[in-house]
């Protein structure tokens, strides 16, 4: 019932090229919402943006030269004739038959009487307001294939709605299968407006549902082991290391001291800008714990960036009796049942690596210390098999996403939080400049300049392929990079690409054997490749600020200028905003200031990426009154079995 294939008009070819989307079931095609709509609405020849209607009174003619084709016909609007030309629509010449009414959209040359048009519907606009949804697409299928097959799965499904009857009521909700079809299928705003806030609401509540489910469970759960900490010690490993620590780093550690010396079970977050050093922070930490005799295992979402963890962890206890090890998914069999056993017997003292160090086969001798890196990354069940290990360990987390406190205390309700604002001293301020896509030369010799400075680049695009003409994607820039440096290693990496692969990938880059990087925003995570002083961030104006800084964050990792060059051929505060502000807290709070609620007809911000629709920090009000009802919920949850059995799947709680 839930595989695509069968769906109407979904072969194996589609199949296939819905899987490039990541649509692999019914469910994520049905969820797979626009990033935009059209508004069509008539409008006159002197329009900016012409929407007219009229009568085909000319058979259209096909001209072709290199690889495009051009289509023209006449049209009669309101006894007005004019010449319609559009290009490389040679396969509409079929639809097109004279006396037909169609609906032309385009610029008019009034000197060649001509509109040269760049979309053509078949149908007869009239007076009516036509609000079209556009998908994000890839090669093999149109917006309009797309918007079918979801609508054939719309007929077929049996949609499970997560709503309580009483909140339903209560806020006056439309159906959810009604409201998935409208934001497919909209026929006006105020509609698209009411389903868009009830799929919003549904995902908040889901969310805060499960929050408030692990404050509650953590609550239980809160008792833990009162653990030594050694001030003198752990003072002379600071005194040792190269540089100094901030204020703010050093308030992190007083806090995490106090909870490992309390009996209540630490469940922290350290919340850090990106480079704002978060990192020294819990390797302190995971020694304090080695000299309370306690085990540590600290959890990253990427291979490199545990391998990363575990040179830097290892540098810094090289002079010490610590033995460190790092357990990945790659790792070899035969090395992980040695690793086993070292942790299982107590040999080992800090375990690093990625999710395997949660598998079942590990048995810790005497866990003390989880810490979780990037830990919005993680899935719930994720983090807590590793809460889960050992004889309750205190739990700390790390998430470079700056997020304002208000907010914070909402969706990380069940931690406390520490805040680490201050950078380190030394780093210079990374230079922010825009730039439209027409002054590209300009970018193209600040990119010669740091590569013969012999320093490395990131150019990021937010698509791998099946951009719009004006728009650019990884194909388009790999092409053009090569032809323009030809002498430079260029490499490419996205998210299709197996783990395998990415891994190979960002070893060659932070090995020096790619001087330029051009990537999606896979590179997002804290990734630490010193010698790479820009970062070329194609169509800007698509991401949102929390995603541009954490995209910046990926240069100025060492003493040297480094650059954040922003391109983008439309108009957007967001951008000027980069400009100017290099604090990530701040930009939060600008971000959430300038992104009002109800923007549905512009493109949506790749911010937080656990919700398809919502938005943490534009609608806020409506997570307040998700996460009063989910509390609500929760005090009867016996009598609620749907949602019961969600929380049994998703955070184990019975």
């Amino acid at each position: 019932m839930f595989d695509l294939n069968t769906i109407k008009g979904i072969g194996e070819k589609t199949e296939k090229t819905l899987n490039k989307l990541n649509i692999y079931n019914i469910y994520d095609l049905i969820t797979y919402y626009p990033f935009r709509y059209e508004v069509l609405k008539k409008t006159n020849l002197d329009s900016e943006k012409v929407v007219i209607s009229g009568r085909i009174i000319s058979n259209p003619l096909i001209s072709y030269f290199k690889r495009m084709n051009r289509l023209t016909f006449r049209l009669d609007i309101d006894s007005q004739i004019i010449n319609v030309v559009i290009f490389n629509r040679g396969f509409l010449k079929n639809n097109l038959q004279i006396g037909k009414y169609i609906t032309v959209i385009g610029k008019y040359q009034k000197e060649k009487n001509t509109l040269l048009a760049a979309d053509i519907k078949l149908y007869d606009i009239g007076n009516k307001i036509d609000i079209e949804p556009i998908y994000h697409l890839t090669k093999g299928i149109t917006n309009k294939t797309l918007n079918t097959v979801i609508n054939n799965s719309l007929n077929d499904i049996n949609i499970i709605d997560y709503i309580p009857d009483k909140f339903i009521e209560k806020y006056d909700f439309i159906s959810k299968k009604d409201a998935i079809y409208n934001i497919h299928n909209p026929s006006n705003k105020l509609i698209l407006n009411k389903s868009i806030i009830r799929e919003k609401y549904e995902e908040l509540f889901l969310f805060m549902l499960k929050i408030n489910a692990l404050k509650y469970r953590n609550g239980q759960m809160s008792i833990g082991y009162k653990k030594e900490v050694n001030k003198e010690k752990i003072n002379e490993f600071i005194s040792s290391l190269p540089f100094n620590l901030t204020d703010d780093q050093l308030n992190a550690l007083e806090d995490i001291f106090n909870d490992l010396k309390s009996e209540k079970r630490m469940n922290r977050l350290i919340q850090g800008d990106v480079g704002s050093g978060k990192t020294i922070v819990s390797i302190i930490s995971m020694y304090a714990v080695y000299l309370s005799g306690y085990q540590s295992a600290l959890m990253a979402p990427t291979e490199i960036l545990a391998k990363q963890h575990y040179e830097n962890v290892s540098n810094l206890f090289k002079q010490f009796n610590i033995n460190i090890c790092l357990l990945l998914g790659s790792t070899k069999k035969s090395d992980k049942k040695k690793i086993y056993e070292d942790i299982k017997n107590g040999n080992i003292n800090i375990i690093i690596g990625t999710h395997s160090i949660i598998q079942e086969d590990i048995n810790y001798n005497n866990l003390g210390l989880v810490i979780t890196d990037e830990q919005h990354r993680f899935g719930v069940n994720q983090r807590n098999n590793l809460r889960n290990k050992g004889n309750m360990p205190d739990v700390l987390y790390m998430s470079a996403t700056p997020i304002p406190r208000t907010y914070a205390l909402t969706i990380y309700g069940d931690m406390d939080i520490s805040i680490i604002k201050s950078m380190p001293n030394g780093r210079k301020k990374i230079i922010t400049e825009v730039f439209d896509s027409s002054e590209i030369k300009s970018v193209l010799y600040k990119i010669k300049n740091e590569l013969d400075l012999k320093h490395q680049i990131y150019i990021v695009s937010p698509l791998i392929e099946g951009a719009e003409d004006e728009n650019e994607d990884i194909e388009k820039l790999e092409k053009k990079f090569k032809l323009a440096f030809k002498n430079y290693n260029i490499g490419i990496l996205h998210g299709k690409l197996s783990s395998k692969e990415k891994e190979s990938v960002m070893n060659d880059f932070l090995n020096k054997n790619i001087d330029i990087l051009i990537s999606t925003t896979v590179i997002e995570v804290g990734i630490d490749i010193k010698n790479a002083s820009m970062i070329v961030i194609f169509d800007a104006y698509k991401f949102g600020l929390a995603t541009l800084h954490q995209l910046r964050g990926r240069v100025g990792r060492n003493d040297f200028q480094s650059y954040c060059i922003l391109i983008s051929n439309k108009d957007s505060k967001r951008l000027k905003i980069m400009k100017d502000v290099n604090d990530g807290f701040v930009l939060a709070e600008k971000d959430l200031k300038l992104r009002g609620y109800g923007d549905l007809f512009g493109v949506k911000q790749s911010g937080d990426m656990t919700f398809k629709l919502a938005n943490l920090t534009k609608d806020y009000n409506m997570l307040l009154d998700a996460k009063k009802d989910s509390e609500e919920i929760l005090r009867d949850i016996d009598d609620y079995k749907l949602l019961k059995d969600v929380l049994k799947e998703t955070i184990n709680m019975d």
